[in-house]
């Protein structure tokens, strides 16, 4: 098995963990028994998952509330983790914006850049040297079915993903027999099993219920991969058929046509 077992000393990491797919992520770990670090911005809320967590299933949940778009708060929760016994790490944390990339706020466009590719980056690199020194560890890292494609209109994001995708499959091959894998997340359209309608954004409306990943599945797919130490893990029926299109279809035909999708949506995703 690829996914470490549970001890006493060792935490998982899970970053964007008061939420959505690392929220997901932080309950199965803990069901599965592993002592879990709850990284995100939000104490209280990191707080009552924390409780929850130890509650239900009796293990450890430390709680880290940290914005790890700033480098000062990273450069502190990175101390603290080479300090720990990590055994896996999910740097789930993340942000999106939509429009033109000229026309975006660029203090938000440089917190995406740090959030969502700069701190994996970082925390692989923390959490690595003690893993493969011990021989055992388990990375997974989300980056998006996104990353596969140049989506105008959503300029930032697919260079961050494109990035996470590609650091985390070079990864994969580099730590053959290390003991140490290192998995993909590449997910496409993720939310609740149930949106009330007044919360649905646009994407919400316009893709069928039938096509979203929970975040649930989401989540049991992902460990069930890393058990098996899978390089990429898409999932969800509409994920598959993003990634499968994305590597079958022309890019001068493909980013055209999400481009202009992309152009009406706004706000931001984990």
């Amino acid at each position: 098995m690829a996914l470490p077992a549970p001890k006493l000393h060792a935490r998982a990491v899970i970053t964007g963990a008061s939420q959505g797919i690392g929220k997901a992520m932080a309950k199965d770990l803990a069901k599965l028994g592993h002592n879990l670090i709850l990284v995100a911005r939000r104490q209280q809320l990191l707080a009552e998952l924390a409780a929850e967590l130890e509650a239900q299933y009796s293990i450890i949940a430390e709680v880290y509330a940290c914005d790890l778009a700033d480098s000062t708060q990273r450069a502190a929760l990175i101390e603290h983790l080479q300090q720990r016994e990590i055994n896996i790490i999910i740097n789930s944390a993340g942000v999106a914006s939509f429009g033109p990339f000229i026309k975006q706020n660029w203090e938000y466009e440089t917190t995406q850049f740090n959030l969502n590719a700069a701190a994996v980056f970082e925390l692989t690199h923390a959490v690595l040297p003690g893993m493969i020194e011990r021989g055992v560890g388990a990375i997974c890292n989300v980056g998006s079915a996104a990353g596969n494609v140049p989506i105008p209109n959503n300029a930032t994001y697919v260079f961050t993903k494109a990035g996470v995708n590609a650091f985390t499959e070079a990864l994969h091959y580099e730590l053959k027999n290390t003991g140490v894998s290192c998995t993909l997340l590449a997910p496409g359209p993720v939310r609740e099993a149930v949106v009330p309608e007044e919360e649905q954004s646009i994407v919400d409306k316009v893709v069928p219920d039938f096509l979203w990943t929970t975040y649930e599945s989401c989540s049991a797919e992902t460990l069930a991969a890393m058990a098996r130490n899978k390089r990429r893990v898409v999932p969800g029926p509409l994920s598959k058929a993003m990634n499968g299109i994305s590597l079958v279809v022309p890019g001068a035909l493909l980013s055209p046509l999400m481009g202009k999708f992309y152009e009406n949506l706004g706000g931001d995703t984990a």
